[in-house]
């Protein structure tokens, strides 16, 4: 059988450091994908200090035709802090981009199919996602599903910029690349995390399109992922990843006002849900405090309310103030339809 010289349909993303545990199983989940259409996975291992480099090699040989790895020689990501540009743009060909770190996984084998099928026939469509498994690396078994709605449909911009990053599972994303075309703006590209941002990107050029189906699995309570070392950083380091994404909101805010509401609170919501715990010096908090003086003067009463109560450091208070339950509470108050 000769070369497939049709356009690549989609590119997926992938992004190793120190998955040498994982990594086999999110290739596998890549390259069973059955379509009717050419697609490719850009593996970038970032100088990973275990076997990772190796498995990549080793899938790239065996699927040379899906499998395009960018081994790093040097971290990449300590130098810069941003995972937006760990891959060039011109590595991806694909009129479509998927997502897939390296330590998370696709089950279902017609995954990028039925999504780049709808997104075909959408065209008003920017951005595609699923249901996905959740598994706790800790308690080694399936926990739970994280999901945005119980039944298909479109999500609308405010669940996406209210509930955050993990709303969407960065591991079930497809999305249209042409939405870059008219430059991805600096606020996004220098935020601390890349799939919050650019979620909330998708939806202002586009619509957002939810598949109630289980296509993909998020490992939970994994101390190699971006999520499991935020929880150990310093002070300052936890300071400059909240600005960032600060920015971020403030950035949309200013250039699609018809939102402006849902960022300002999203960004209120960020910063108190953000205050440092018990393990930092109050010191560190008021350290934090200070850090976001500016944006703190501008909050409403229930909020500054919110955080004034986050400082009080008796557990018998804080146990009993729950951000979860407070959010349908606070968004009749702040949300004008």
């Amino acid at each position: 059988m000769g070369e497939d010289k049709r356009p690549v349909m989609v590119s997926i993303q992938c992004l190793a450091y120190n998955h040498e545990p994982y990594i086999r199983q999110c290739l596998d989940g890549i390259v069973m994908q059955q379509t009717n259409f050419p697609f490719e996975a850009i593996v970038h291992d970032d100088a990973s200090t275990d076997n990772t480099a190796k498995i990549i090699r080793e899938y790239a040989e065996k699927y040379p035709d899906i499998i395009k790895p960018i081994v790093e020689k040097e971290n990449q990501y300590s130098k810069r802090h941003l995972f937006s540009d760990l891959i060039p743009k011109e590595a991806y060909r694909g009129k479509y981009i998927a997502m897939c770190e390296c330590d998370d996984y696709w089950i279902d084998p017609l995954k990028l199919q039925k999504q780049v099928d709808f997104m075909e026939n959408h065209p008003e469509c920017s951005m595609v996602c699923n249901r996905t498994k959740l598994y706790s690396e800790k308690e080694r078994r399936f926990v739970g599903d994280s999901y945005c709605y119980h039944v298909d449909g479109f999500i609308s911009p405010k669940d996406i910029i209210l509930r955050g990053g993990l709303f969407i599972s960065t591991c079930s994303v497809l999305y249209r690349s042409s939405i870059m075309q008219d430059g991805y703006p600096d606020y996004c590209t220098k935020c601390h995390v890349g799939d919050y941002p650019l979620q909330i990107y998708a939806a202002m050029k586009g619509h957002v399109y939810y598949f109630n189906d289980l296509m993909s699995v998020y490992r939970i309570d994994n101390s190699n992922s971006w999520a499991g070392q935020r929880k150990q950083i310093d002070i300052e380091k936890r300071i400059s990843t909240v600005k960032s994404e600060v920015q971020m909101l403030k950035g949309f805010a200013n250039d699609y006002p018809v939102y402006e509401n849902y960022f300002k609170t999203r960004m209120m919501a960020y910063v108190n849900l953000n205050f440092p715990s018990r393990k930092y010096s109050i010191g560190d908090q008021n350290r934090y405090v200070a850090a976001f003086c500016e944006e703190i003067k501008s909050y409403p009463f229930l909020w500054n309310l919110d955080l004034r109560i986050r400082r009080i450091r008796m557990r018998g208070i804080l146990k009993f103030y729950p951000y979860r339950r407070l959010k349908a509470f606070r968004e009749r108050i702040f949300f004008v339809d």
